[in-house]
């Protein structure tokens, strides 16, 4: 059996937004990412879910869908924190949690504006093409919150 290539398994993507914080900021909830994310087709609230479980279905335009759960919100620290609960098509790792946090940039030439960190920490079991894939994904949908953050 060939070995896999040893690979870091988790990915951190950042962006500075040329946009105040809360214009960001409100943008960050699970259930509104295609409002800004050109990948997705609709995210919405997942139905017969408890109360005390807040579970979003990603539609990806490719047909692929995620339950993503909120395992964390602070809206005073501007972050939240999501895991993938199930896959259509499965995924190839038994599990990633992703947390999305931002700051307001309080000084020098971006003064005004707000960096954007999105992480995501695979299982052992993710391999070189997850966390690259990852990596571009999170870049990309930071464009998308870039553009829909500052109107342009």
């Amino acid at each position: 059996m060939p070995a896999g290539i040893p690979t870091s398994t988790s990915v951190c993507e950042s962006a500075v937004i040329e946009a105040h914080l809360s214009d960001v900021w409100h943008l960050i909830k699970l259930q509104d990412f295609s409002k800004f994310w050109s990948k997705l087709e609709k995210s919405e609230w997942v139905k017969g879910t408890s109360p005390e479980t807040d579970i979003v279905k990603w539609t990806f335009k490719d047909g692929a869908a995620l339950d993503v759960k909120q395992e964390e919100h602070s809206s005073i620290d501007h972050y939240i924190t999501y895991s993938v609960i199930s896959s259509n098509p499965a995924v190839t790792y038994s599990s990633v949690v992703s947390t999305i946090r931002c700051y307001p940039v309080t000084s020098g030439q971006h003064e005004g504006h707000t960096f954007v960190t999105w992480t995501g920490n695979f299982s052992s079991d993710a391999d070189a093409g997850v966390i690259e894939d990852a990596k571009f994904k999170r870049r990309e949908a930071l464009a998308d919150l870039a553009k829909a953050a500052s109107g342009k």
